[in-house]
């Protein structure tokens, strides 16, 4: 079993939890979860990668273990969480780190490449979020306006919560972790975490300053998508590969999430590019 350190820092004035894994001495990788979730989601391939990098798993202001404090004090968003983790890396001391980003931290990652380059080694970035998307029918409630909020934050219970990481997030596979996927639930169901969760929800619809930020990401970047991706068509990662100045594809079996669903082939990927063997 890895051992795991866990450690607050404050950032910005907001308590943020990480965790740490892998030689001090070993290059610094940095892991960003995605909406809704921890860093739990990289619990199945962060062992492995501490064999050789020195691992800090982060939980984004608001989310998991991390202070969730109000959007009247805290901007929830991209360019927020950025700043976030250029914080956490100056905190844990570890200088340049590479960077690995799912999803909505996928975002998180490319604005950190974008904004602080001097921070970022290599850049891997899982199913982002970039372009504009379609939202499920769920996703379109909750942004309806007067009812939404009541929607999101008070309908929304451990049923639904299922619905959407079997049927979205991993395609209906027999595989879910299912005990996984309500720890997350569990994380999420407080008044502060779902107002938390519910305004970054809608701070992350307008994704133009992210695409805006792409011709500034220098940093060479390993793009891994889901071939059969329910919430962000593969179409972007072709799209993605082509608007980053420095990067390469890799289309990986599987929806969404393929750290979780594909972890062997995910892995060799990864640590194949952050390497920087060919």
């Amino acid at each position: 079993m890895t051992r795991l350190q866990s450690r607050d820092v404050t950032v910005r004035g907001v308590r943020i939890r990480a965790v740490e894994a892998g030689p001090k001495d070993a290059p610094a990788l940095l892991l960003i979860h995605g909406f809704l979730v921890s860093h739990l989601e990289w619990a199945d391939v962060l062992g492995e990668l501490a064999d050789q990098f020195h691992v800090i798993a982060a939980d984004l202001p608001g989310f998991g273990e991390s202070e969730k404090p109000g959007p009247a004090r805290y901007p929830y968003g991209i360019e927020a969480f950025s700043e976030a983790m250029a914080d956490l890396v100056a905190a844990f001391g570890v200088g340049r780190a590479h960077v690995i980003g799912h999803a909505m931290g996928g975002a998180v990652a490319l604005t950190l490449a974008a904004e602080h380059p001097e921070l970022v080694h290599r850049l891997v970035v899982v199913a982002p979020l970039v372009y504009p998307f379609e939202s499920s029918l769920k996703g379109k409630l909750a942004l309806y306006p007067l009812i939404g909020p009541v929607i999101f934050k008070q309908l929304y219970g451990r049923g639904v919560f299922r619905a959407y990481f079997r049927d979205e997030v991993f395609g209906g596979s027999e595989g879910m972790n299912v005990a996984r996927v309500d720890e997350h639930y569990e994380r999420f169901n407080s008044p502060a975490s779902r107002e938390s969760a519910y305004a970054t929800l809608r701070a992350i619809q307008d994704t133009r300053p992210l695409v805006a930020r792409l011709g500034r990401v220098r940093t060479p970047t390993l793009v891994v998508w889901g071939r059969e991706d329910r919430i962000f068509p593969v179409v972007h990662a072709s799209r993605l590969a082509k608007d980053l100045s420095d990067a390469r594809l890799q289309i990986l079996a599987g929806g969404h999430s393929p750290a979780e669903e594909t972890p062997g082939p995910f892995l060799a990927a990864a640590r194949q590019f952050l390497e920087g063997r060919r």
